[in-house]
């Protein structure tokens, strides 16, 4: 298998740690938590678009009848790829239920389109566990691993969708670095910066949506 299967699910064992301080992989995200009837959330919905120059490059290791596009075919791999590579890392996504961090299911597939010279993908995601629209609960999608930048343009690409959440309170909370560093110095350690991937303190810089209910 080429190299795109891997840069989607960080590389994080091929690459010098000092690198993986920096994303390499750019994308546009946008993240919609839905509301069951039951009072309950029952799915994320994601859709992810990825920088110009990482789309190529899935387009010339996956392109095998060399036509210069992605064939459905082709597509379905990517997906396909994308489904089992990124498995062991949540698919990007954290969810807490007053703290307490929620696994997130395996989508039954991920879709991929490929718009304008950029790569798109479109899955849904499932709680682990019955997620009742009560206390806390905090969303967010970011890469641990800080190779990929998952980015968020506005706060309208980060929404929560239901009538059940007419009883709640939402924010999007962008953490500034700045105070992120000043509030965690003592733990920020040189473990952090020489392996993101073994410490999991990036989630403090990430985007994230906030539910209160």
């Amino acid at each position: 298998m080429k190299h795109a299967p891997l840069l989607i699910a960080g590389a994080a064992w091929l690459l010098p740690a000092a690198a993986l301080a920096h994303p390499h992989i750019f994308a546009e995200a946008r993240l919609e938590v839905v509301a069951g009837e039951d009072g309950t959330v029952s799915e994320l919905r994601n859709v992810w678009r990825f920088d110009e120059m990482f789309s190529s490059s899935v387009v010339l290791d996956f392109d095998k009848n060399s036509n210069l596009k992605l064939d459905p075919d082709e597509l379905a791999e990517v997906g396909q790829t994308v489904l089992e590579s990124l498995e062991e890392f949540s698919y990007y996504t954290t969810i807490t239920e007053d703290g307490k961090t929620v696994k997130v299911g395996k989508p039954d597939a991920i879709n991929v389109d490929f718009q304008d010279g950029q790569l798109l993908m479109f899955f849904t995601l499932k709680p682990g566990q019955a997620m009742p629209l009560k206390g806390k609960l905090t969303f967010g999608v970011y890469d641990p691993t800080m190779y990929a930048s998952m980015d968020f343009p506005t706060d309208d690409n980060m929404v929560v969708v239901g009538d059940r959440f007419s009883a709640c309170k939402h924010q999007v909370v962008r953490p500034d670095p700045d105070e992120v560093l000043a509030q965690n110095e003592g733990t920020l350690t040189d473990a952090f910066w020489n392996d993101p991937t073994g410490t999991d303190m990036s989630r403090l810089f990430a985007t994230r949506l906030e539910v209160t209910c």
